[in-house]
């Protein structure tokens, strides 16, 4: 009896705990299709919130790339002068990139970056009216970080652009033209092409050109801009049949290193995450740039002349700029492939093409820019396909992204050829663009400045 009690116990418990369990597995999915349909009302209505780290890193790369203009931009340059302008030229960069970042929140943001559908221009966002702490900017994923850090972030890119045509140009142009023409030459060349390149809505962005960093918007902008404002300017007095060495490799060798350093922000920082795209771009930017360097000193010694600091340091900054529009869009050896190549070709245009042409690029920024630019931007659309190990899933064939890059490059030109050229003969026609003769021959830091670099 007391067995058959017991027995029957375990029954009426088993049957009860399966009873139970039925109950709440049937309760779960009745939470779970409640949840299902409350979700999307429930995350339309919270507002995003910026990822932490990811917030972290845009705000590290935001401040290396501000180390690339101050002061490494200014060494670099200031390095390849002579040194009665060593003082010019560091001021005409550090004035060009304040003068940017101003420009940039007052309406440079709501111009190449507008809110409604990222719109060519925004009236109603003129000095971040509409930019709060709580705002955000999307990345490329479900992620988003603080508007405002995405908005720093893009105003050293253009602070940088600026800064870099001026290098055509040093030791003979007035610090006065320099500014008005800076201020110009964002509004009506660099922003436009910005929007069209990386905001949603822009016409090379809608065509899927590949420029992960800026080979289009930051160095084919800078490099032609510089190269058709030295011609409209006119060539240094006594150049070329003057000797106009650097004056101070060392100087230009720390800038070249704060340069390098400072593009890891510049080029892993577009990625807007921490994650394995950055990676890649981080990767890519170590390798390129070291092939860039060996090729241009090669390039050197098959020439007949010995490997040179000047040498190391250019091919430093023609891989630097040949992978920027690649970073995040090839793997590593397309990387190096890509700065072994545009180093080589840059090297070419320095040393035959601006001699054979005779303009006077003072600092070689067509040549080294403009040119490993190029390079780049359409080698991108090689060295990002799947069969060279790139990052592409191989849904764009190669000859179409190829077209997709060559258009990009064109129309990047002919943008900043033409608007640098009308920019240039206005500020020439209002204030003129050349310092006098006497200031030109006693150097532009006392006749511009009223100091010197060295006593």
């Amino acid at each position: 009896m007391i067995r058959k009690m017991i027995c029957g116990a375990g029954v009426l418990g088993t049957s009860m705990f399966a009873a139970t369990a039925a109950f709440a597995q049937e309760a779960a999915e009745a939470v779970a299709e409640t949840v299902a349909e409350v979700a999307p009302a429930v995350a339309e209505a919270a507002p995003a919130v910026a990822n932490p780290g990811n917030n972290a890193w845009m705000m590290t790369s935001t401040i290396l790339v501000l180390l690339m203009i101050l002061p490494g931009l200014a060494l670099f340059y200031g390095g390849l002068t002579r040194s009665k302008n060593m003082l010019s030229t560091m001021t005409q960069v550090g004035g060009a990139a304040a003068l940017a970042m101003l420009i940039w929140v007052m309406w440079g943001y709501s111009t190449a970056f507008g809110p409604e559908g990222n719109a060519f221009f925004s009236w109603g966002n003129l000095f971040l009216s509409q930019v709060t702490p709580d705002s955000t900017a999307a990345t490329f994923s479900d992620e988003v970080i603080s508007e405002y850090v995405f908005v720093s972030f893009q105003m050293t890119f253009a602070a940088i652009t600026a800064a870099l045509v001026l290098g055509a140009t040093v030791e003979r142009m007035k610090f006065s033209a320099a500014m008005l023409f800076t201020a110009i030459w964002l509004t009506v060349v660099y922003f436009p092409i910005a929007h069209m390149v990386w905001a949603g809505g822009g016409l090379l962005f809608e065509m899927g050109a590949l420029d992960f960093a800026g080979g289009t918007v930051v160095h084919i902008n800078a490099g032609v801009s510089a190269l058709v404002l030295a011609m409209v300017l006119g060539k240094r007095k006594g150049y070329p049949t003057e000797p106009m060495p650097p004056h101070s490799m060392v100087m230009t060798m720390i800038g070249t290193g704060l340069l390098w350093v400072g593009w890891f922000g510049f080029n892993a920082g577009s990625e807007l995450e921490a994650d394995g795209i950055a990676g890649l771009a981080m990767i890519n930017t170590f390798v390129a740039t070291a092939a860039g360097a060996f090729s241009w000193m090669l390039m050197e010694r098959l020439a007949g002349h010995k490997a040179s600091a000047l040498g190391f340091c250019s091919g430093v900054i023609a891989g630097l700029v040949a992978v920027t529009p690649a970073a995040g869009n090839s793997g590593p050896f397309g990387a190096i492939v890509l700065g072994f190549v545009a180093s080589a070709i840059a090297y070419f245009a320095v040393a035959k093409l601006k001699n054979k042409l005779g303009y006077d690029d003072a600092l070689d920024v067509f040549g080294i820019h403009g040119v490993a630019g190029i390079i780049g931007a359409i080698g991108t659309g090689i060295v990002y396909q799947p069969q060279f190990g790139g990052p592409g899933d191989g849904s764009t064939a190669m000859g179409a992204q190829l077209v997709t890059q060559v258009i990009a490059v064109a129309v990047a030109i002919v943008w900043a050829a033409v608007g640098t050229a009308v920019i240039a003969f206005i500020v020439k026609a209002v204030i003129g663009l050349r310092v006098t003769p006497e200031i030109e021959q006693e150097g532009l830091d006392i006749g511009e400045h009223g100091e010197r670099a060295y006593n």
